[in-house]
């Protein structure tokens, strides 16, 4: 009696685990269901029409969140003006991207793991992040290089490289880590008198050197630098003689795309972020922002990846932007400013929703 009631135990605890995992099973996303998904946001990525779409729809909910009336996407003669920008400002505009995603990286593997700025720095100059971090700081570091593109010329959307962060190539992705480790180095160097500081005061260090425009050119320089290093080629002067006062005409509507877009970026990275992390299903995600749904660490991670391509488009605009009172830490910023990149994500997010299958 005692044996059948042990077997009859054994035999429903074993049903009750079949049935576990079988519905875990039916709960994880299935592979190709993602990749297809990100291959549709890879398309749109390189679509110039949603592109534009998107950047009215960004533009439109920035808007309507200051209570203001929208105005018009083209008002005047948008479609055809030139507007004069300085050379040497783009030449640092991007080239300091890098900056951006350490900075906005290194806060959020502080928001999962603990830890200081400088103990962070520390860990990726002496390659001892695991794959999960540097898979952070990679998307950060796609994110803010994506935001500059527009910026350069519309037309660099279409180039290969600009995809999806989940289906870039190896060497793509190593790139993007050596501007990464090369900006740690350089950042590291500034802390050295505040390493033993409190959070709080590093973050200031921080705010202080993302200001400071000298410090913005030397990270470019450096960051160029780097690019024709691992190219193994010689390093030409960063500006080239008069490029330091020189201009070149640009696109107003390109422009105006570029500095709507980068919610889009910030989205798309995170996206991948987690499908890559999380084996996260896209549209999962996406219904997740929509609804409010996301817990409260995912939504903080996307208006990281939001203040970070904010940041990124800043200089392309003005370096005298990068001085004001909210080009700051992710973490030093106001509930208000947070709030602000939230309501690109989630405008972003039901944009992009009927496009995913």
């Amino acid at each position: 009696m005692k044996f059948h009631l042990v077997l009859s135990i054994a035999v429903m605890l074993l049903i009750a685990a079949l049935s576990c995992a079988e519905q875990k099973q039916k709960d994880m996303p299935d592979k190709e269901q993602m990749k297809t998904q990100l291959n549709q946001i890879s398309n749109l990525l390189q679509d110039s029409g949603f592109t534009r779409a998107m950047a009215e729809t960004l533009e439109a909910a920035y808007y309507i969140a200051e209570k203001q009336p929208v105005p018009s996407f083209t008002a005047g003669d948008i479609d055809t003006a030139q507007v004069k920008k300085n050379i040497k400002d783009e030449k640092i505009a991007t080239g300091i991207a890098p900056l951006y995603a350490l900075e906005c990286g290194i806060g959020q593997l502080m928001e999962v793991y603990n830890g200081t700025p400088v103990e962070w720095l520390d860990k990726i100059i002496d390659n001892k992040l695991d794959s999960t971090q540097v898979l952070i700081l990679n998307r950060f570091a796609n994110a803010t290089w994506k935001a500059g593109q527009p910026f350069r010329g519309l037309e660099r959307i279409k180039r290969p490289v600009f995809i999806s962060s989940f289906f870039l190539p190896e060497d793509e992705v190593q790139k993007d880590y050596d501007h990464i480790l090369s900006t740690a180095k350089m950042l590291r160097q500034k802390m050295t008198d505040v390493k033993d500081s409190s959070i709080s005061h590093q973050l200031q260090r921080i705010n202080a050197l993302l200001q400071d425009k000298q410090f913005a050119f030397d990270v470019a320089a450096n960051a160029e630098a780097v690019y024709y290093t691992t190219l193994h080629k010689a390093v030409p002067p960063f500006l080239k003689p008069g490029e330091d006062t020189a201009t070149q005409s640009k696109s107003m509507l390109d422009e105006k795309i570029a500095v709507n877009i980068a919610g889009f970026y910030a989205l798309e990275c995170g996206l991948s972020y987690l499908a890559t992390a999380q084996n996260a299903l896209p549209s999962k995600v996406l219904h997740d922002i929509v609804t409010d749904s996301l817990t409260t660490p995912e939504k903080k991670l996307f208006e990281r990846f939001a203040n970070a391509t904010w940041k990124a488009g800043q200089p392309f605009r003005s370096l005298d932007r990068i001085t004001r009172h909210n080009f700051t830490p992710f973490d030093l910023l106001s509930p208000s400013e947070m709030d602000k990149d939230w309501v690109q994500i989630k405008a972003a997010a039901e944009k992009l929703i009927p496009h995913i299958q």
